[in-house]
């Protein structure tokens, strides 16, 4: 049995524990409220952007893009959000397992696919299994602007378009709610699965259709990689709050459960002690 001291240490270091996920808890709430008023703010531009890249797109005879037209796939490219550290339950590891899975059940060697990885979580996973990461980027903002990802948005963009691969796919977690998150995945590239809007709206051209695309599709697809890392990172705050409320509640758990016990192995130390006095009373009679 444990002594009094032991226990007595196990309960400081639990409380000094439980005060470290709580202040976790409360500072993850916070990103987390903002991270979610920015991922709905970006969602007004993403449906407008899209709306006129789709009526652009199909609304006009003469304009063609290659992003907009599918090719016979040698290489595929996969683009991974995760997060720069961990202590967010499973936020990390569903999206890791969903694109391991994936990989395994398309590719047979590490010469068909390349991966783009955002977050040093994913990036160190596939590094250390020996996986083709061409490009990564970590220390992404809680709050991220635009200018944070631009360049490996653009280099994505580009390699896709100068051959690298042949097609794109992003995987990251949605944000549902506070306590649910879901891992997405969706080609980029190609942009052959455009939504088109239901009434399309007449625009003027100038100079021309093709040449207004070939600016805007790739703006567009960048915009598309902004908008699901602001969406990772509402699921990742509310991952984390959520793990480390979790932490804090066990912890409180584990307080109660090591002071009944201090309680009790206290209460028999003084019988005990009791005992022994009365014994040696009685003794001297």
């Amino acid at each position: 049995m444990a002594s009094l001291r032991d226990i007595k240490s196990k309960i400081t270091s639990t409380k000094k524990t439980s005060q470290i996920t709580k202040a976790m808890e409360m500072v993850s709430a916070a990103k987390w409220n903002r991270g979610v008023m920015n991922a709905k703010a970006f969602v007004p531009y993403m449906e407008k952007i899209q709306e006129v890249v789709g009526s652009i797109a199909m609304g006009s005879t003469d304009a063609s893009h290659p992003m907009l037209v599918s090719r016979p796939v040698k290489k595929t490219g996969y683009l991974v959000i995760t997060s720069d550290r961990g202590l967010a339950g499973a936020y990390n590891s569903n999206v890791i397992r969903q694109v391991y899975q994936d990989i395994q059940s398309r590719h047979k060697s590490n010469d068909e696919f390349a991966i783009i990885a955002i977050g040093r979580v994913g990036r160190d996973f596939f590094a250390k299994r020996g996986m083709n990461v061409v490009l990564e980027i970590g220390g992404i903002a809680d709050q991220p602007a635009f200018a944070e990802i631009q360049e490996i948005a653009s280099n994505a963009v580009g390699m896709y378009s100068d051959g690298t691969f042949d097609e794109l796919y992003i995987y990251y977690s949605h944000y549902i709610s506070a306590i649910s998150q879901e891992v997405t995945s969706k080609k980029l590239l190609p942009l052959s699965d455009l939504d088109v809007p239901a009434k399309l709206t007449s625009y003027e051209f100038e100079p021309n259709a093709e040449e207004i695309l070939d600016v805007l599709l790739p703006q567009y697809a960048e915009s598309l990689v902004y908008g699901a890392l602001l969406d990772s990172k509402a699921s990742e705050h509310a991952a984390r709050m959520t793990a480390m409320r979790n932490a804090t509640d066990n912890a409180n758990e584990l307080i109660s459960s090591y002071s009944l016990k201090y309680n009790r192995a206290r209460q028999a130390a003084i019988t005990q002690e009791i005992t022994e006095i009365v014994g040696g009373a009685a003794a001297l009679e």
